[in-house]
């Protein structure tokens, strides 16, 4: 009796393909597993997701498979189903969402389940050391110390940010070697729970959130909004003692590499269990560990930034997303999945709480928690004694600047400064300059493949396009006239920082972008100088105001909000709503009392008037209000369909077709096609289609039926084009 398997690959065709199971392989095929099998001339591996016994190809087109890679499923039934939920939803092929799910080594044919580990250990020799010989070597300090609590596995080194180099000078003193061992699952946690402190005393309001959160059984999501250090990281801790003592594992999703190191250290702080890390920054195979360590059951405790959704736990506790309100929760490239709304489905099919944390909730979670579809818990005092933010606007029309900055804000700097406290200024602008101009003629410097200006890097003697990576090295001569008077355009951090290190020459700065924290390890060892106080003044873009606690920052200042007040897209507002919330929770988190400055031309706007106020709270009420008058999402739903063309014309006439395509009334509406607000980007023009309804259902549906007839039109293989459910930016 023959046997026919459909499988799904890592292409964009949104179909599955059938293939024969040849006599000779004698592993029963189930759903969920990998194959290896032919196609065209080259050699996928993709997931089983349907078995039969009839095939209406004919016996010269089917190919038998090549071979089974798995004994038993890789994925629970709960995630498959997901991902086919997740494929149908964000209109992408079964194969390209399943292989979202599964780390890069299995994709490759990885062994799914190893046979021996590698954990380095102290030797003898390294055991009778002295510590103190490695007092100029704190990498190697810091090595030997955790491994003197114990032994680390291979990919422990990595997730805990410890050097190779630090690895490789121990192992070369003889202090420390390497061993493996046969993997045997150790699931001691789940019948006694270690704890390796105290845990911190609650305040009312934190009690009352953990009681409300504890008290729940199966599927429930709780949105829980609390002020900037107000608490939620504690709130988080509580709850996950109850469910690890229940012998179950929790999924702790973050937004940002940035913010594992610390959250991780909390966490291993107050628990003793193995906690898996899956982030970017590992290798294949370092994700692949901890991807084996959750679904035996091993680790307690995943953490990891929004891939990590997809790892698969052998006891399902909870899933808790801290700062749900995070724009890096949706994928931009490829599949634009949304982590958190694939993390509520997630919670759904298998039946346990998701917590959703933030002080400035987005306006989609807010709706579904104001409107009882979320449970709604909230933390509105400061957790400890610290006190609420003194805020003030500065306003700087007519006011001479230096280097970006007014009188006003140097003096309160020089206050703070001299009490010994540290400052946060805060630019989101990477860069020295964000251009070029010419003193003479006035011609500002364009990239020539997009509608773009070059930013000036002086430290890497380069401009640079920030939209395509183009980068020359900074020009002696204008392109235009041939003068040599040319200048940087604007502020950015890069020069920021070099006139505060002159302007306060006894207060060390520090500058953390994405161009000073690019090597591995360096966005750690800025954050652990600036707690040991080696750093007084903090410059940064918005990297810095994700979730770090600095207890001796007093004073935060935002330079250029102007420009985050005038932007095409309609999610501007709530951005910069956030943002100034989350930059201004730095300051005044200890004992010490915090101030806000906020420099801006528009010292009138009633954006923010509001926001400072009456607090991000009810600016967010309001602005879901417009939205609603507006028929802007979150009351309507939308999908963006972008094309790309040589040609202008090209990618206009393809949207309309598609717009033709798409039903218009009273409850669907087409917008465009128009430019993007990036006009010209890499050398290619942009057009955008927008496609509203009023419930999520009409969208689903009319989309997929037009999506088939799409595909067919000729233009459709001219041009480059994607779609987009539930864009976070219109850029």
């Amino acid at each position: 009796m023959p046997l026919f398997v459909e499988v799904a690959l890592p292409v964009p065709m949104r179909q599955t393909f059938s293939y024969q199971v040849p006599e000779h392989i004698n592993i029963v095929p189930q759903k969920g597993m990998r194959v290896q099998v032919p196609f065209g001339r080259q050699q996928l591996i993709g997931l089983i997701t349907a078995i039969t016994d009839t095939c209406n190809l004919t016996p010269k087109q089917i190919k038998p498979i090549v071979s089974i890679l798995d004994d038993a499923p890789l994925l629970p039934d709960s995630l498959y189903k997901l991902t086919a939920w997740a494929a149908r939803y964000y209109f992408c092929s079964l194969g390209q969402m399943l292989s979202q799910a599964i780390p890069v080594a299995l994709r490759k044919g990885a062994e799914s389940k190893a046979a021996t580990a590698s954990y380095w250990t102290l030797t003898d020799a390294g055991r009778a050391a002295d510590v103190n010989q490695l007092n100029r070597a704190p990498a190697q300090r810091k090595l030997f110390n955790a491994l003197a609590e114990r032994d680390l596995e291979q990919h422990e080194i990595a997730a805990l940010e410890l050097s190779k180099a630090a690895l490789k000078a121990l192992d070369d003193k003889g202090w420390i070697t390497k061993n493996s061992r046969v993997v045997s699952v150790d699931l001691s946690w789940r019948t006694q729970l270690e704890m390796t402190e105290e845990p911190h005393r609650l305040n009312p309001e934190q009690a009352i959130a953990v009681a409300t959160l504890t008290l729940q059984s199966g599927y429930h999501c709780t949105l829980l909004e609390g002020v900037t250090g107000s608490g939620k990281t504690e709130v988080y801790l509580a709850l996950l003692e109850t469910i690890l003592k229940q012998g179950k594992q929790a999924l702790v999703l973050v937004p940002e590499i940035g913010l594992t190191p610390q959250t991780i250290s909390r966490f291993r702080h107050r628990f003793n269990v193995k906690v898996s890390v899956i982030h970017s920054g590992l290798t294949d195979n370092q994700r692949l560990d901890a991807w084996r360590h959750a679904k035996t059951g091993e680790a307690a405790i995943i953490i990891g930034t929004r891939s990590a959704l997809f790892t698969p736990m052998a006891y399902p506790g909870v899933i808790i997303l801290d700062e749900e309100h995070d724009s890096s929760f949706k994928q931009q490239e490829g599949v634009g999945y949304h982590a958190r709304d694939l993390a509520v489905m997630r919670g759904h099919l298998e039946d346990i709480p998701v917590l959703l944390g933030t002080a400035t909730p987005s306006l989609e979670t807010l709706q579904n928690a104001l409107s009882g579809r979320y449970e709604h818990l909230q933390l509105g005092q400061r957790a400890g004694n610290a006190e609420k933010v003194r805020q003030g606007i500065v306003d700087i029309r007519n006011q001479p600047l230096r280097t970006g900055m007014s009188h006003a804000l140097l003096n309160e700097m020089r206050i703070h400064l001299d009490a010994g406290n540290q400052v946060i200024l805060f630019l989101n602008r990477r860069g020295f300059a964000p251009a070029l101009i010419c003193h003479e003629c006035g011609h500002l410097h364009e990239c020539d493949r997009c509608d773009a200006f070059f930013t000036v890097h002086q430290a890497l003697g380069e401009i640079r396009c920030h939209h395509c990576s183009n980068q020359y090295a900074i020009p002696k001569q204008c392109h235009q006239c041939g003068s040599t008077m040319l200048a940087g355009q604007g502020v950015g951090t890069e020069q920021l920082a070099s006139f505060l290190e002159k302007e306060f020459p006894n207060h060390p700065v520090v500058r953390i972008d994405r161009d000073t924290t690019r090597n591995k390890g360096s966005l750690e060892a800025h954050l652990n100088a600036i707690h040991k106080g080696e750093y007084k003044i903090l410059v940064g873009t918005q990297m810095l105001a994700k979730g770090h606690h600095f207890p001796d920052v007093t004073l935060v200042g935002l330079l250029d909000v102007d420009g985050a007040l005038f932007s095409a897209d309609f999610r501007a507002p709530e951005r910069f709503g956030q943002l100034y919330t989350q930059v201004s929770g730095r300051a005044g988190r200890a004992s010490k009392p915090g101030t806000v400055l906020l420099q801006t031309h528009q010292s009138d706007n009633t954006m923010l008037r509001e926001l400072m106020h009456k607090g991000y709270g009810e600016f967010a009420r309001n602005q879901l209000n417009e939205r609603k008058q507006a028929l802007l999402p979150p009351a309507w739903h939308m999908i963006l369909i972008r094309a790309e063309a040589h040609l202008a014309a090209d990618a206009d006439a393809l949207l309309s077709q598609i717009g033709a395509l798409l039903p218009q009334n009273e409850e669907c509406e087409v917008i465009g096609p128009m430019p993007a607000p990036l006009d010209r980007k890499a050398g290619k023009y942009r057009r955008q289609l927008l496609f509203q309804t009023k419930n999520r259902n009409q969208l689903q549906q009319a989309f997929e039926q037009a999506l088939p007839q799409i595909e067919q039109l000729p233009l459709a293989k001219k041009c480059r084009w994607s779609l987009d459910r539930d864009p976070q930016d219109l850029l």
